[in-house]
């Protein structure tokens, strides 16, 4: 709470008013530095997790690293000749295809960003528009969606589904860095903002490339600064009157003709390449009904929310993933991972690079339930089959069913077998043994449920 009072004060102190008079002293970095502010950025960032960047440290020697050079490089760092390290370059596939680049600090300046950030962020954002929803305190893609939403209610039925092309790999750092000083005087956070923008990325074979523009996707402070950026974009949406939502780089504009729609589309354009030197993508953008767009993995069906096509295939093909019987784990440790990406406890497994969190606790807001019966019968169909192929020899497998009460006949009609592991999962003996309250009682989530209660039904 005294960081919290520290930073608004210092943030009122340096209000559009004062901001046109200099700085007189290194409060802002001597504030960043901190012990309380570096502490609290330390665990933000050993909560994260995250892999080690070019130097290889993990989170878990990363104290003790720190405690032995925390006095030189706070000393770097406040008569400003301190210089982060490049950040490693990881390529993350996409779902629409291609792949996201990713830059990975090191622990160290993951720490030191998001310190910067923790401070800086109370400054910006009370500014930020009302409908940006992305990266902000009390904020989420929830929140967007369902602002959209609101907007289709009231007869917004046409959307300008917009797409920034590389938006992350192509800000403009002149832009960006006037945009920052206008509300940050201290002249060595500038500089050490500056210095990440051009820290460099290195490959996997140890090539350094200079970055002159972008703002690599994977550090704490790449969130606050894409906002600052946007929020000029921002602000001409709402000079112009409309009605939109934006969550980073994701923005929809809704409006309620299709000719003003293309309008606002060509003039935006314009305006972004311009003001802000970024590109639209012509080819992904576009102006259509509101049921034929998608929004963070939601489209809108009349005046209701739901998961796209697409998003609802992944989350198939997640749990397939998850229960592919070639994967040598047993089925507690199977359930117990599945129950993790259902519910929404982990990212997608299969790429780990979902842009949400899956599955319930991010689409669960979807009003959408028919599919959910067979999907749950689906996957208790699925592991029943790893259960059938762990017993592996006949002779446990009629073991197995007799203990859970299968009458001895239709066991050892299930257990000497020769049908494939899929189609004996339906079978009489394998259902009544391995029935939907025992596998319940192994811990087995239930899909339909989450999302009833994700729905306030239960």
């Amino acid at each position: 709470m005294v960081l919290r009072e520290q930073i608004l004060a210092f943030a009122e102190n340096f209000s559009h008013r004062i901001m046109k008079k200099p700085a007189l002293n290194n409060s802002m970095m001597d504030l960043i530095l901190s012990s309380e502010n570096m502490h609290k950025a330390w665990k933000q960032v050993k909560r994260n997790g995250g892999s080690p960047g070019i130097d290889g440290m993990t989170i878990e020697k990363f104290p003790g690293y720190l405690q032995k050079r925390w006095h030189k490089i706070r000393q770097a760092l406040l008569l400003g000749y301190y210089v982060p390290s490049p950040v490693l370059r990881v390529e993350i596939p996409k779902k629409t295809g291609g792949k996201r680049m990713l830059g990975i600090p090191t622990i160290l300046d993951r720490v030191i960003q998001q310190a910067i950030s923790q401070v800086l962020n109370p400054i910006f954002d009370p500014d930020f528009s009302d409908s940006s929803f992305g990266f902000r305190p009390g904020r989420s893609a929830h929140g967007a969606v369902k602002q959209v939403n609101g907007y289709v209610k009231l007869g917004y039925r046409y959307a300008v589904d917009l797409d920034l092309e590389k938006f992350f790999d192509t800000v403009n750092h002149d832009i960006l860095m006037y945009l920052v000083a206008r509300k940050v005087q201290d002249k060595s956070v500038l500089k050490l903002i500056g210095r990440y923008l051009r820290a460099g990325i290195r490959d996997k074979e140890g090539k350094t490339m200079p970055t002159s523009i972008g703002t690599p996707q994977g550090g704490p402070l790449s969130p606050l600064l894409s906002n600052i950026l946007l929020d000029q974009f921002d602000r001409e949406l709402e000079r112009r009157n409309l009605r939109f939502a934006r969550y980073a780089d994701d923005a929809i504009i809704l409006t309620k003709r299709l000719c003003d729609g293309k309008t606002i589309l060509s003039e935006i354009t314009m305006f972004l390449g311009r003001k802000l030197k970024l590109v639209v993508n012509q080819k992904k953008s576009k102006v259509a009904k509101i049921t034929e767009c998608s929004f963070l993995g939601f489209t809108f069906k009349g005046k209701k929310i739901r998961w796209t096509e697409q998003s609802f295939q992944d989350f198939h093909y997640q749990l397939k993933y998850l229960t592919r019987r070639s994967w040598g784990v047993s089925v507690e440790y199977r359930i117990y991972k599945l129950n993790q990406y259902v519910r929404g406890l982990v990212r997608n497994f299969v790429s780990c690079s979902a842009m949400h969190p899956c599955w319930m606790n991010y689409y669960g807001i979807s009003q959408y339930y028919r599919p959910l019966q067979d999907i749950d019968n689906w996957l208790r169909r699925r592991i029943r089959m790893c259960y059938w192929k762990q017993w592996r020899y006949p002779r446990t497998k009629v073991r197995k069913l007799m203990e859970l009460g299968v009458p001895k006949d239709f066991a050892i009609m299930a257990g000497a077998s020769s049908k494939s592991y899929w189609h004996l999962s339906k079978t009489f003996s394998t259902n009544a043994g391995m029935s939907n309250e025992w596998l319940k009682k192994q811990g087995l989530v239930n899909i339909k449920s989450l999302w009833c209660k994700a729905q306030g039904y239960c």
